[in-house]
């Protein structure tokens, strides 16, 4: 009888009211916040501005969930398109199913017009939420508990996790691979964190880090992992995935440390639009100030010629007078 194990919860539902909140839903939300949140305060530590990283989660995020969902559905199509299958179901997104490869490459195409829209470099941008991102995947991993999904293989580990029976899945006890990777992701952070901290890393080579660190811990646990996936060459996809992806990664590291050492010195130029306009303003001001100055020295130095031209013809007369009044001889 195994007395130590990590118990599944009886639903991944809880109703508030007439309010349905699915425990998956919730995982995805809060590790949004806290990565948009960690994110906010590296980048102002690094120089930016209080709310930037909000303003572009608002493009990325969108853009991460439909990418995630798309990896999802197009890897595991035959959930979906499958003989006996709805093909409605793709869209349940609160079902689980999100793909972090896709979820990273089409959130940086929604971050990357973000950062285009407030003038900032995407590098700049990527390092400060890094961090974040990945304490986002702790957390939504554990969305992955509540839907008693993506576990490993049968285990009598005293953390083994208890599964019940349900569609596609027979009772007993697995390895915790969400809870696994959740553990990886924080310690990642950690890693992440330190290295900035260290090296001052920059240009975007602490998403990197992130992203190579990453690679390397999903790749085992992909392996232990034992949810239906495709193969290639005896591999699952994402175990191929995670490794040309450490590929590029690295590469990305190695070839921008010695194109662009050093980090950023300005992640956000000070740009108001109102603050120059009023600054153009000003200097026009000034402008016509000088521009009166000059009149009104104009008038005086006109004045101050015709006072001379009437001082010399005075001059003039009055010599002429003294002239006939003195005798000759």
């Amino acid at each position: 009888m195994d007395l130590a194990y990590i118990p599944s919860p009886s639903t991944g539902v809880l109703h508030l009211g007439p309010l349905p909140l699915r425990g998956y839903a919730f995982c995805i939300i809060i590790g949004v916040f806290v990565g948009v949140w960690y994110g906010g305060k590296r980048w102002v530590a690094r120089g930016g501005k209080v709310g930037t990283v909000a303003d572009v989660a608002v493009w990325a995020v969108p853009f991460g969930l439909v990418g995630g969902r798309l990896y999802h559905v197009i890897t595991d199509y035959q959930l979906y398109f499958s003989e006996g299958e709805n093909w409605v179901n793709a869209f349940k997104i609160w079902e689980g199913g999100l793909g972090i490869w896709g979820a990273i490459a089409l959130g940086a195409v929604g971050a990357w017009i973000g950062c285009r829209r407030r003038g900032i470099p995407l590098p700049a941008y990527a390092d400060a939420i890094a961090p974040g991102i990945v304490l986002a995947q702790a957390i939504g991993r554990w969305g992955n508990w509540f839907n008693q999904e993506l576990y490993g293989k049968p285990t009598d580990l005293p953390w083994a996790l208890e599964i019940s029976a349900g569609p596609n899945r027979e009772a007993g006890l697995y390895h915790p691979t969400f809870l696994y990777e959740s553990l990886w992701c924080v310690a990642v952070a950690a890693l992440v964190v330190w290295a900035d901290r260290r090296f001052k890393l920059g240009h975007g080579r602490v998403f990197a880090l992130y992203v190579a660190a990453y690679c390397v811990g999903r790749a085992w646990i992909e392996y232990m992992r034992v949810d239906e996936a495709h193969h290639i060459l005896g591999l699952r996809l994402n175990v191929w995935t995670a490794a040309l992806v450490f590929l590029l990664a690295v590469a990305y590291i190695v070839i921008s440390s010695r194109l662009r050492p050093g980090r950023e010195e300005i992640v956000e130029p000070d740009l108001d639009p109102k603050a120059d306009a009023k600054a153009d303003g000003g200097s026009g001001a000034k402008s016509d100030g000088e521009a009166d100055d000059a009149k009104a020295g104009a008038k005086v130095a006109g004045a101050t010629k015709a006072a001379t031209k009437a001082d010399a013809k005075a001059d003039a007369g009055s010599g002429s007078t003294d002239a006939g009044k003195t005798p000759a001889g």
